[in-house]
């Protein structure tokens, strides 16, 4: 069989075809940095999954859900971005 893609389509590289690469090296990242200051700081093991767990599942979860496919690199810049320099434009109706 012979697949014909146009020649517009983004085809971008996934693991699994969920999640991209570098999202998948931040949240990584993310998550050594995590568990690397959990077992330095907390000795209680519970307290330590739950730690963990707060501070990774929602990263996780915005991975897989993500943006309408957008990278969350670029996601996390555009919050930054606006966070710097916050632009709100309010207009008001003049009849």
């Amino acid at each position: 069989m012979k697949f014909i893609f146009p020649q517009n389509y983004d085809f971008k590289n996934k693991i699994l075809g969920v999640i991209d690469y570098s999202t998948a090296f931040i949240n990584l990242l993310w998550y050594a940095l995590v568990f690397l200051f959990v077992n330095a700081i907390l000795k209680d093991l519970s307290l330590k999954v739950f730690i963990f767990v707060v501070l990774c599942f929602p990263l996780l979860l915005i991975s897989f859900a993500g943006f309408n496919g957008e990278n969350i690199i670029y996601v996390f810049s555009y919050l930054i971005r606006f966070l710097l320099k916050p632009k709100l434009f309010l207009y008001k109706k003049s009849n």
